[in-house]
């Protein structure tokens, strides 16, 4: 995908058969020591940063399921099936799909929903139908994982806060000014960067970790017959007895595996083997000891579903165990606060956004960055969900639904991987995950209930960003198309670039969409100064669909003749653009810049509405809105502020 003169990176009809501009810097190499220690230390930093929503998850999952299946004071049936349900959930969803399946489709070492995308994209043979729709598909995640990102600090953080209340009534006015407070304030910290405690979250997870399975292996101790429900039969009894309360429950079961989507989200930043450690000897068997805990502390006190997780608990412990699972709750909302600002990156690189601010708020750790635009959208959002919900058991009835979504995404666009790339067949991958597609379908179809009650705020939200998403990337093509047409073809251009009165000494800068016709900021300033530089570089900047490129493939320059050059800068959809970097790179392949003397020109233009706009009315009043909110070229590509020239034109659309 590439950029343009103007504003934005052309927006091809198929979402992903280019990709236009923003990243993240390359990966750093890993530091010297010992392969051991190398793993330990990327384990312990997995525990932190991908594990935070799906260890928090007990604090209210199970609580919801058995309450959903079984009322306020659950009988056997009711524990043994909801505990059966969520164990054979982790399994299947988390341990087979997730962990031993769709971490195999990864991009360089990189995954996540629009990794998974663009490698489903990319397959053989496809018919372009099928590459639309998961164009779309990968549109409707990324809107989808949006709303989800809203939801998740707001229940996580809520139902921890929420455990002041259970040992005394007294402390229930403060729930929600605390967990206000408290969200509040992680937002209004996420401009200074979260290197610094990026570095506890481990250790701190890692306690909490240690500190859920001991209480679940105390209370399971007590109660050894709940172990019994390891047995699938016990889940599958409740659809016999009870199919319809059985297929609402699957909507609070669901609650016990959000967060599986980061293991793969986030396989880049630790790699495949730490996640897959830390899930199989740490996450998985802790999650087990504080579910089956929980499920044995419910068999003797039936009475307690509404506090389950904090009735493990002694009461000396208890509010240790909340202000450990506010920190662990914090943690959570953070590694998704950092996954919508990753995923917001690369939605701006695909061309679905437009431009937005992001700064790096680390030197050395790639992925830490910070979107200052969607920070203040989701602080709002966030505060505003907690202020209409106001508890846990509220939020519990709109979480979820975003999550089922997100995962038969992936489901689709992993079975398109796994047959064509691969080579397992059509019949082979039609098997294995059209068994796991029925089982997400059927957590979405249980999620669909929720709408009434609360699920329309993730779908809401995600309905929104979609249409900004298409109306964008349809607006930038009927757009560049207008810009095309208009547009003067290079190798015309140099037959008459001998006729022009005037070449100046320097250089010149134009960005390009396109090397084959002359950008409109050119003709402008050759029309209004009727001058041309004595070198002029045409330089475009092309995004591909792979999280990095080796240095030795990132520039190609080309001489066109009479002072004229062609230069070709490629990056990948996790790194940063960076123009007056790449000038200075193109000095080994024959093109030296100065770049305190070059001058840049960009186009700015001012866009109106056609008499008949191609997009609608209101569709047009849109993108027009989005383009004026646009981060300037020049911010964008980190052009020297003071070497920069725009020149403003006006186009209707």
């Amino acid at each position: 995908m590439t950029i343009d003169e103007t504003n934005q990176g052309p927006a091809p009809d198929d979402p992903l058969a280019a990709v236009p501009e923003t990243p993240v810097p390359q990966a750093p190499s890993s530091p010297p020591g010992k392969p051991l220690k190398r793993q330990v230390a990327l384990t312990i930093g997995a525990l932190g940063v991908v594990f935070g929503d799906i260890g928090t998850s007990p604090i209210y999952a199970l609580r919801q399921t058995v309450e959903a299946t079984g009322g306020h004071f659950p009988g056997p049936m009711a524990i043994f099936g909801a505990l059966s349900l969520i164990f054979w959930s982790l399994i299947v969803v988390v341990s087979i799909k997730y962990v031993g399946l769709i971490m195999r489709a990864d991009s360089n070492g990189e995954g996540g929903t629009l990794v998974l995308a663009t490698l489903a994209h990319r397959s053989q043979g496809l018919k372009p139908g099928t590459k639309r729709l998961i164009g779309t598909a990968a549109i409707l995640g990324l809107a989808l994982f949006y709303g989800d990102g809203v939801l998740t600090p707001a229940i996580s953080v809520l139902s921890a806060v929420e455990g002041l209340g259970v040992s005394s009534h007294a402390f229930e006015p403060l729930i929600m000014p605390l967990t206000l407070i408290i969200l509040v304030g992680l937002f209004l910290l996420q401009s200074r960067g979260t290197a610094r405690i990026g570095r506890m979250f481990g250790p701190i997870m890692a306690l909490w970790f240690a500190t859920i399975s001991t209480l679940g292996l105390i209370s399971l101790v007590q109660t050894p017959s709940i172990l019994m429900a390891v047995n699938p039969l016990y889940g599958l009894a409740l659809f016999a007895h009870e199919p319809w309360t059985a297929f609402v429950a699957l909507g609070a079961v669901v609650l016990a595996v959000t967060g599986c989507e980061a293991l793969y989200a986030d396989m880049g930043h630790f790699g495949k083997d730490p996640i897959r450690y830390a899930w199989a000897f740490v996450v998985l068997p802790s999650l087990m000891l504080v579910y089956f805990g929980q499920g044995a502390e419910l068999l003797r006190n039936p009475q307690s579903a509404s506090i389950a997780f904090y009735a493990l608990a002694p009461s000396w412990l208890h509010y240790p165990l909340v202000l450990l699972a506010t920190a662990a709750t914090i943690i959570a909302s953070q590694a998704v606060i950092s996954g919508v600002y990753s995923m917001t990156q690369q939605a701006v690189q695909l061309g679905q956004l437009p431009r937005m601010e992001i700064r790096h708020t680390s030197a050395t750790d790639y992925g830490q960055i910070y979107v200052p635009g969607m920070n203040t959208v989701m602080l709002i959002g966030v505060v505003l969900i907690v202020l209409i919900f106001r508890s846990s058991n509220a939020l519990a009835a709109a979480y979820g639904i975003a999550v089922s979504g997100v995962m038969v995404i992936d489901t689709f666009n992993a079975s398109i991987v796994a047959g064509r790339q691969w080579r397992w067949g059509f019949r082979m991958a039609a098997i294995v995950f059209g068994s796991l597609a029925f089982i997400d379908l059927a957590f979405l179809s249980a999620n669909s209930l929720k709408i009434v009650e609360g699920g329309w705020v993730p779908l809401a939200i995600a309905t929104g960003i979609f249409i900004a998403m298409e109306t964008w990337r349809k607006g930038r093509q009927l757009h560049l198309e207008r810009i095309r047409n208009e547009s003067m073809p290079m190798n015309l251009f140099l037959e008459r670039a001998e006729k022009t009165p005037t070449r100046v000494a320097g250089t010149a800068v134009f960005l390009a969409s396109r090397i084959d016709s002359v950008p409109g900021a050119l003709l402008h300033n050759l029309k209004h100064n009727k001058v041309l530089h004595e070198r002029v570089i045409l330089l475009h900047v092309e995004v591909e669909d792979r999280p990095f490129v080796p240095p030795d493939k990132r520039i190609q320059v080309e001489k066109l003749g009479k002072g004229f050059f062609a230069m070709d800068v490629h990056h990948g959809f996790f790194e940063t653009p960076d123009v007056p970097r790449a000038l200075a790179e193109a000095r080994a392949y024959g093109l030296a810049v100065d770049i305190e003397t070059a001058t840049f020109f960009i186009g700015h233009e001012t866009l109106m509405p056609a008499e008949h706009p191609g997009l609608g009315k209101w569709r047009t009043w849109l993108y027009i809105t989005l383009a004026s909110g646009a981060l300037s070229p020049a911010r964008f590509y980190r052009l020297p502020p003071n070497r920069v020239v725009e020149l403003g034109t006006q186009t209707t659309i």
